[in-house]
């Protein structure tokens, strides 16, 4: 997720930073932009040849251990382990109707008499199958209640046909440029997706907690020339003249929150990332500025590849849609339409979540500090070197304002729940990774930086396996380093 956009107190804090080191400006440092190669106005011939009703056969790569989230419980249930979900998506700009027909592969983690999925109100559930048979559901509030039996790591095929025009939800922060979460509708009846720590349950029946991980395909089918964009390759176009309908493979297993959907008047324009790595930008007719400014991608990747090994996808992109954040979404990172969110410092941000937070990802939210404390440190270290600033004086600026957000939304590992995503969760774990790089040296370090998401390939783990594999690594106790840094009230001196 993009860090927080500074409020007055940040800016001023910094400029009076980048005064005293006065060779640093409040904006971000330009890094090259190539022109992406190839624009059209419509989708291309396939990018992988995967015919529309090749079936996938392995789906034990998705295999999690679901967990109930210590921070946010009444989102996710650990009973269910999401293999694949299959989303054939209808969307009527005229009348705001999103159709739906679901069918997810499951594994049930225990023997039951009932299990439950999230799914917004504001979506009707027509029908529900379990292997080919109507059973009974309920729908209480966000909760959808399949009245069936299962027994534990059996697998299941369940089927859900819906309708309804989603509403985002609340989102449980204070930070100004996420008021709701889930399925947004703009003024133009364009849709997008933002939904961390939840919302994909606003759109389809979802195990919306990120330690349960599985692979995704798409159908998307809008009215001509509008078109659909989700995660993963595209891998089929049609137009008929009155729909469009596009087809998308996410090959990599990815938790709900790191997935991205939206329908509209989308341009498709290709580059191309180091090694190769097809990268795909989705904007609008009328954003060929920001389209520019995207172009920062591939010189990004290169960078942070030094340090983190080669891009762990297929594939990458950036989607633009009507908004003020940013999210990590797999494979194809979902940007806000603003100078802000494109700048190049934000790209470089998002794209280190590609390792983490996507590679592997936390498998509650009290960690979501890994994800952005490591993504937060490179951005710093990237801004640094682009300014040409020494990165110890680049860091200093940082201390007092890291101080300030951990004694209001406290410790990074120990937030408050009403205040999540907000500065606190990447400023101290991006200077707990500068002392931790100090204290072992370079080259045991960006090791260790770099070992970590190969190690946990498409897992979802938490910080007790993390942290001891990086004291592994170090060969050092490192207890209380931890204990200060992630869960202290007060910033280490």
């Amino acid at each position: 997720m993009t860090r927080p956009p500074p409020g007055r107190a940040t800016r001023v804090a910094v400029l009076a930073a980048c005064l005293a080191l006065s060779a640093c400006s409040t904006g971000s440092a330009d890094i090259e932009a190539t022109s992406p190669s190839t624009t059209s106005t419509t989708a291309p011939a396939p990018t992988i040849p995967v015919p529309d009703d090749a079936p996938r056969t392995d789906l034990d790569p998705a295999l999690s251990t679901p967990v109930e989230d210590s921070v946010y419980p009444a989102v996710g249930d650990p009973g269910i382990d999401a293999l694949h979900y299959d989303l054939d998506l209808d969307w009527a700009p005229g009348t705001d109707l999103l159709t739906g027909t679901e069918t997810l592969t499951f594994r049930a983690t225990s023997t039951a008499e009932r299990f439950q999925l999230d799914l917004s109100e504001a979506l009707d559930v027509s029908e529900v199958t379990l292997d080919g048979e109507i059973v009974e559901h309920t729908h209480p509030g966000k909760d959808l209640v399949v009245t069936a039996p299962v027994v534990a790591d059996q697998r299941y095929v369940l089927t859900v046909d819906y309708a309804g025009t989603p509403e985002p939800v609340a989102a449980p922060t204070t930070r100004s440029d996420m008021s709701g979460l889930g399925f947004t509708i703009d003024s133009e009846h364009r849709t997008w997706t933002m939904q961390e720590p939840y919302g994909a349950y606003t759109w389809y029946a979802v195990n919306d907690q990120p330690s349960d991980k599985a692979f995704y395909d798409f159908t998307l089918s809008a009215p001509s020339p509008w078109i659909g964009v989700a995660n993963g390759a595209q891998t089929s176009s049609t137009d008929d003249g009155a729909t469009t309908t596009t087809t998308y493979a996410l090959d990599d297993p990815a938790a709900s929150y790191l997935v991205t959907l939206a329908f509209g008047d989308y341009v498709r324009t290709d580059d191309e990332g180091p090694g190769g790595v097809p990268i795909t930008y989705w904007t609008t007719a009328d954003q060929g500025r920001l389209l520019e400014r995207l172009g920062s991608a591939p010189a990004a990747m290169a960078y942070l590849e030094q340090y983190l090994g080669p891009y762990p996808f297929a594939s990458a992109g950036i989607l633009l849609v009507d908004s003020e954040s940013g999210m990590e979404t797999q494979a194809m990172i979902t940007l806000g339409d603003t100078d802000y969110a494109t700048e190049p410092a934000t790209i470089v941000h998002e794209l280190v979540h590609q390792w983490y937070g996507d590679q592997v990802t936390p498998s509650d939210w009290r960690d979501v500090w890994m994800n952005e404390g490591m993504a937060m440190y490179l951005q710093l270290m990237w801004e640094a070197e682009q300014r040409g600033i020494d990165l110890d004086r680049y860091l200093d600026r940082y201390h007092g304002f890291e101080a300030e957000q951990r004694a209001s939304a406290g410790p990074p590992a120990d937030y408050d729940p009403a205040r999540f995503g907000e500065a606190n969760i990447y400023f101290g774990p991006a200077l707990m990774w500068h002392a931790l790089r100090e204290r072992l040296g370079d080259e045991d370090f960006f090791a260790a930086v770099r070992g970590w998401p190969a190690a946990q390939d498409n897992t979802s783990t938490d910080r007790d396996a993390f942290l001891a594999y990086l004291e592994e690594q170090s060969g050092d106790d490192l207890d209380a380093f931890w204990d200060a840094w992630l869960l202290g009230a007060t910033t280490p001196g």
